[in-house]
């Protein structure tokens, strides 16, 4: 099954009633291991834990800890791009050498770019 795919799933089982904006994440690692999370609302906005770093949390739990490829999945009609937060965390376990490979993706298709392009001159 693909990351797209994976994500997809993921996004089927988030919990948000407050935006009714659905997000799925995977995140492939170095080993192989593909771990994947969903995006989950609060009523204080500021507790909402994004899909990507629900994704990223439930690997480091794993002990893994290099990123190589990431898909993210919205159901809605333009693929969606991960916030500043979620790009700085992926940053921060992918090797600034490697090319960290992002897919958006919504049901009318998707876009490939890296992390590099959606966080540059990071730190």
């Amino acid at each position: 099954m693909s990351l797209t795919d994976l994500a997809r799933q993921a996004a089927e089982k988030s919990y948000s009633p407050y935006s009714e904006f659905a997000v799925g994440a995977a995140v492939e690692w170095a080993d192989g291991t593909v771990t994947t999370g969903t995006n989950v609302e609060n009523k204080s906005y500021g507790l909402t834990q994004c899909a990507e770093r629900s994704a990223i949390t439930a690997g480091i739990g794993q002990g893994l800890r290099e990123i190589t490829a990431v898909a993210v999945w919205v159901n809605e009609d333009q693929p969606a791009s991960p916030c500043g937060a979620c790009r700085q965390v992926l940053n921060e376990f992918s090797s600034p050498e490697d090319c960290v490979s992002v897919v958006l993706a919504c049901p009318s298709g998707e876009r490939n770019t890296t992390l590099a392009e959606l966080l540059p001159d990071s730190f």
